[in-house]
């Protein structure tokens, strides 16, 4: 069972501290929150021995990816800032944020990822080409998970 007023005491340390990032594990539960682009804080809770931890995000609906070192030169993935289901466009009806070849820039939305009924915009960091869609819609992903792969312009 997740304590909540827990939760509230470690945001509210990250808030008040110079720190980007904090973890807990107590009673077989581990909290990470993490201060995302803007102050916004982000909780990753779940149990501590599992290795798919279960989400809980703040009110925020609009998440920037994580930036991860460049998979082989020029190219950077965009990955997964949270656990959730991956979808490629805001409903099944619309046609997709990117496709293959698209060209992105910093803050335009490629996909949404669900988290406990939280639909979150993730967004590119790099300007580049997409060059491979690496996640089906509708599928679930982990945390830290690639998405896409960019090839970076500069």
């Amino acid at each position: 069972m997740v304590d909540f007023d827990l939760i509230k005491k470690l945001i509210k340390i990250l808030e008040d501290a110079d720190i980007t990032a904090l973890s807990v594990e107590e009673g077989g539960m581990k909290v990470e929150i993490r201060k995302e682009k803007g102050g916004q804080p982000v909780i990753i809770s779940g149990p501590a021995k599992q290795e798919t931890p279960h989400n809980i995000t703040s009110s925020s609906t609009t998440l920037k990816a994580e930036k991860v070192e460049e998979v082989e030169e020029g190219i950077t993935p965009i990955v997964s800032p949270m656990v959730g289901t991956f979808y490629r466009a805001p409903s099944p009806d619309s046609p997709s944020y990117v496709e293959v070849g698209d060209e992105v820039e910093p803050g335009k939305i490629v996909c949404i990822i669900e988290a406990m009924k939280l639909f979150n915009e993730i967004e590119a960091e790099v300007k580049g080409k997409v060059t491979k869609i690496l996640v089906e819609n509708g599928q679930p992903v982990e945390y830290g998970q690639k998405l896409f792969l960019i090839k970076k312009e500069e």
